[in-house]
């Protein structure tokens, strides 16, 4: 959708398709985009926010699409080494050129558990994860200790 904008002379926007957000150029006012990163245990609330002009924000999480069982959450993604819901980020988001990029890398990064921000950094990502404790970790958060 952002590059059918973009072809047809848009210069400045957002495009939201399920979450995944691209940015059409910065605001016409030349700022970047303050895109929110939704906090994965308190419903409407932010835990950080990103800023982006021409980038594209993905979020894999456990918070959409999951079930429970006795009160513990288990998460949609399942790690193909052990067929078990994976469990060690509730979010992990990404910054990239295409929402593609970031949510292959938001959900690898979701199966690396513990080795996730060596691998986020080694792509040279900006990206934004929260532990299980609800801290935020990453080096594109506004605002955040990262």
């Amino acid at each position: 959708m952002a590059t059918i904008c973009i072809d047809h002379g848009i210069a400045h926007g957002l495009v939201n398709l399920g979450g995944d957000v691209r940015a059409i150029g910065p605001r016409p006012d030349g700022a970047p985009w303050r895109v929110g990163i939704r906090h994965p245990r308190k419903e409407g609330a932010a835990i950080a926010t990103v800023l982006v002009a021409s980038e594209a924000v993905a979020t894999s999480g456990d918070y959409e699409r999951y079930f429970e069982i006795d009160g513990r959450r288990y998460s949609h993604i399942l790690d193909p080494r052990t067929g078990w819901p994976v469990s060690h980020w509730p979010s992990v988001s990404v910054v990239s050129p295409l929402c593609v990029i970031a949510g292959s890398c938001a959900t690898i990064a979701m199966l690396l558990a513990r080795d996730a921000e060596a691998f986020l950094r080694a792509q040279g990502l900006p990206y934004v994860a929260i532990d299980a404790e609800g801290a935020v970790h990453g080096i594109a958060a506004e605002g955040a200790a990262c």
